[in-house]
């Protein structure tokens, strides 16, 4: 038998000998992955089970319409007319206005708790905006319903009558203020604030101490570190918690069903009677068969298709928007 002689050492003497790191899981940290992975698909085989449901039961309405139901207005089955444009179109206004209203509050609420306000103040803050998205939809759209809009119909005219030359804010001669896709886009501006607020605080939370410091020792106001600082490293932050509550405002739908009528129409007059959304369309004839219940599947499936759009797309901007990106030199 042969022995090999020994390899030389190419360290030199006295230097350190490396050791090769090896990962290895425990147990729990084993289970927690398991755990964690068949999570994660099981949300994806949901997702995907869903799509294919809906697109299975809303055959017949495309085999009925054709092409023609992305670009028809009306909805209605008795007719043998199925279009979703003037559902979508109700969605799409009413989810702006929320996002519109609700991203400039959420921003100047975060910084306020996070850089403005005292410790016993932040904590009471916090908890209440947390408490807000606890509130079901239902207590907002019956707030909306029997409170709020009757108090913004003054607004609604007022806007008409003093900036009726833009688009937006005209209306019909003897038009109703009441049940308008601008009442509806304010009250779900309500229920997004808070889940837009919670994200983008957190974000804004996690600024390194180190950059305010510096930018308050190089002479600095609050005001200019917040500007410096603060939102170019919550950025992500920001584009996520708004694109979080752009999802959250085109699947609202008992909050719209009741603020609504869910006349499907599109129309720029969006402070006057009128407007419907696709969820709220839904909920509002859940009790169809036939064809119209085939028709209401489609429409579910064109939510479904542009909500995971949105998503994907948010996901995409974050990810070249990351939190700090603009505080890195």
């Amino acid at each position: 038998m042969t022995i090999a002689p020994p390899r030389p050492d190419p360290s030199p003497p006295g230097a350190p000998v490396r050791r090769a790191i090896t990962e290895v899981l425990s147990r729990a940290d084993r289970a927690f992955r398991r755990v964690t992975t068949g999570a994660g698909l099981t949300m994806l085989a949901i997702l995907v089970v869903i799509g294919f449901f809906l697109v299975y039961r809303s055959g017949p309405a495309f085999d009925s319409s054709g092409f023609g139901f992305f670009t028809t207005i009306r909805f209605d089955p008795a007719s043998g007319v199925l279009g979703v444009l003037g559902l979508l179109y109700g969605t799409i206004v009413v989810a702006l206005i929320a996002v519109l209203i609700a991203v400039p509050l959420s921003i100047l609420a975060a910084l306020f708790i996070t850089e403005y306000s005292s410790g016993r103040i932040r904590g009471f803050l916090t908890g209440l905006v947390d408490l807000l998205a606890a509130i079901p939809s239902l207590l907002y759209g019956l707030w909306g319903f029997a409170f709020l809009g009757p108090q913004i119909v003054p607004v609604s005219s007022w806007l008409t009558e003093n900036l009726g030359w833009i688009p937006v804010f005209s209306a019909k001669e003897n038009a109703l203020y009441i049940q308008s896709m601008f009442i509806a886009g304010l009250v779900v501006s309500l229920m997004v604030l808070p889940i837009t607020t919670s994200v983008i605080r957190e974000v804004f939370a996690q600024t390194p101490p180190g950059e305010k410091e510096a930018a308050l020792a190089l002479g600095s106001t609050r005001w200019g570190m917040v500007k410096t600082v603060v939102l170019p490293f919550g950025r992500g932050g920001v584009i996520g918690g708004s694109m979080l509550g752009l999802g959250r405002a085109l699947g609202e739908t008992i909050a719209v069903s009741l603020l609504l009528p869910q006349v499907p129409e599109i129309t720029k007059h969006l402070v006057q009677f009128g407007g419907a959304t696709i969820s709220g369309f839904i909920a509002n004839n859940s009790g169809a068969s036939g064809l119209a219940l085939s028709g209401l599947m489609a429409a579910g499936l064109v939510l479904f298709v542009f909500t995971l759009a949105t998503n994907f797309t948010a996901s995409v901007i974050i990810s070249k928007s990351r939190s700090g990106a603009g505080v890195d030199a």
